[in-house]
């Protein structure tokens, strides 16, 4: 890994006795490679009352944590990853991950293993770059009107926000027609995400190598309705043509919602910007993959 880590911020959330502790086994292992560790401002009152003496972390605002950090170590899971790869990406800083969730597909190590973050300074560890999408809310269509511009690692999905009714949706490629779809709704994942809400779905997993995008129908009211696999270079178009609910949702991460009224366009394309994750364990993705599911 051809970067020299000075300062690194550890993000957990700190108002859980347990992850805070956690965060502060974390800090205590960094800190003998003699790195500044960087911590949110809101959380100092937590951090003073758990700390061992000695252990000294430097308090900065959010956006300053995130600005100044050559690399961020997360505890929790797949969406605290998630959540702080929204605020990395602009600046595409590695993000390493420790599960102290269920699954984890995205964390590299548990908590059990902190001597392994040798690896970050001992010039063991590599990154692995993984791709993101970009979604657009093209209001009635209209490619000069953009209601909403924003970007997710794991999926975008359109569905009913309110009552679960079956929805009506165009999906275009370029403008081409490939199909209307009625349903719950719709997941345009990347390979990232195929492991989240899109393999609920009975989408099919994606190794992350892969450059594709992939668009998995939720409970279609169809019996040949099944996923579809589009280059990363497709322009994905997704068309409300629901007339009778009075707004669908765009929902990005599970974490950005969006508002799609009838007409409206969410047009999907691969973002230029990317999410970097540092691996320091061998292990291949199928090797987690089965790991993980047969925990399930």
């Amino acid at each position: 890994m051809d970067i020299k880590l000075q300062r690194i911020a550890v993000m957990t959330n700190y108002n859980i006795p347990e992850k805070a502790g956690a965060a502060l086994s974390v800090v205590e292992e960094l800190l003998k490679y003699g790195v500044e560790i960087l911590i949110p401002q809101i959380n100092r009152g937590r951090v003073e009352k758990l700390k061992k003496p000695g252990m000294n972390p430097t308090y900065l605002p959010m956006d300053e944590v995130y600005a100044n950090a050559d690399l961020v170590v997360t505890l929790g899971g797949d969406g605290t990853i998630l959540e702080v790869a929204r605020r990395t990406a602009f600046r595409n800083t590695p993000i390493l991950g420790l599960n102290l969730g269920r699954l984890g597909f995205m964390a590299e190590l548990e908590l059990e293993k902190l001597d392994r973050l040798e690896g970050l300074f001992n010039g063991s560890a590599w990154l692995e770059t993984r791709s993101m999408l970009k979604a657009d809310v093209l209001e009635k269509g209209d490619p000069d009107n953009v209601k909403v511009s924003s970007f997710a690692l794991n999926d975008a999905v359109i569905q009913n926000g309110g009552a679960a009714r079956i929805v009506n949706l165009e999906l275009f490629e370029r403008g081409v027609p490939v199909s209307t779809y009625r349903g719950d709704g719709l997941i345009v994942s990347t390979p990232t995400g195929s492991t989240a809400y899109s393999l609920s779905a009975g989408g099919p997993v994606i190794d992350p190598k892969l450059n594709c995008l992939c668009i998995t129908p939720i409970c279609p009211h169809s019996l040949n309705m099944r996923p579809i696999l589009f280059p990363d270079d497709a322009i994905i178009e997704i068309k409300s043509i629901e007339d009778r609910a009075r707004y669908l949702c765009l929902t990005l991460d599970g974490r950005i919602n969006v508002e799609i009224h009838y007409g409206d366009i969410v047009r999907i394309t691969k973002s230029p910007m990317k999410t970097t994750l540092v691996r320091l364990d061998e292990q291949s993705f199928y090797n987690r993959l089965r790991q993980k599911m047969s925990s399930t």
